[in-house]
Formats: C-alpha cells, structure tokens, sequence
C-alpha cells in the first residue's frame, strides 16, 4: 500500500526525496520504495524519518481500517 502520508509530510517541507533520504542517512532508492509501499522500513528507520519530518510514527505509518 503506498505511504501517500509520508509523501504528503516530505513535500509539506518542500524536501525532495532525495533530501529526505540525505537527512535519514538512506538512500533516495529506499525512500521511493517506502512511499510506494514497496519496502517496510525498520522501526529505527521509521523514527528517523518521524524526526526529521516532525511527527509521530502514528501520523505517518499507522494504517487505518476501514471497517467494511
């Protein structure tokens, strides 16, 4: 499932993937992988990413259930 939230936060900060990826010590591979849901970060690397995008793992990670 893509990570439309990180993607939103990283671009509300007006960041590139790649600058993103510099911050988080990554490289800009992993963070399209993330983003398309194609990768599951560790949880060092999700509160890594939190950090430098200021917010929490639930904000950014959490997925929500639609109840069917």
């Amino acid at each position: 499932m893509k990570n439309l939230k990180l993607k939103a936060a990283r671009a509300a900060m007006d960041l590139s993937q790649q600058g993103l990826a510099d911050l988080c010590g990554v490289s800009r591979q992993t963070i399209v992988a993330i983003e398309k849901g194609d990768y599951n970060p560790t949880i060092n690397l999700c509160r890594q990413i939190c950090r430098v995008l200021g917010k929490t793992l639930d904000e950014l990670f959490w997925e929500e259930e639609n109840d069917g």
